[in-house]
């Protein structure tokens, strides 16, 4: 049964296969800009460090506010 709090089933399916844990999986799936297909994001570090801040609120990042640029990035890599 699909879970209603899943926005891209799909693709949180795809990431537990791969081997992501499940809050890291949903995470993924409900960020709106995950759904971009064709690599059209910007890379992070063309990000401004705002929108830095603002994307790690979207996928629940902790201590954000005392984050540098590179912490940012470095955090929304790896989480």
């Amino acid at each position: 049964m699909p879970d209603s709090r899943i926005k891209n089933e799909e693709q949180y399916n795809a990431l537990i296969e791969k081997g992501y844990s499940k809050e890291k999986s949903a995470r993924i799936a409900n960020s709106p800009e995950a759904a971009e297909k064709g690599g059209r994001a910007k890379p992070y570090e063309e990000w401004s460090k705002e929108e830095l801040y603002q994307q790690a609120r979207k996928v629940g990042i902790q201590g954000r506010s005392y984050m540098s640029k590179k912490g940012l990035i470095k955090s929304l890599r790896t989480n």
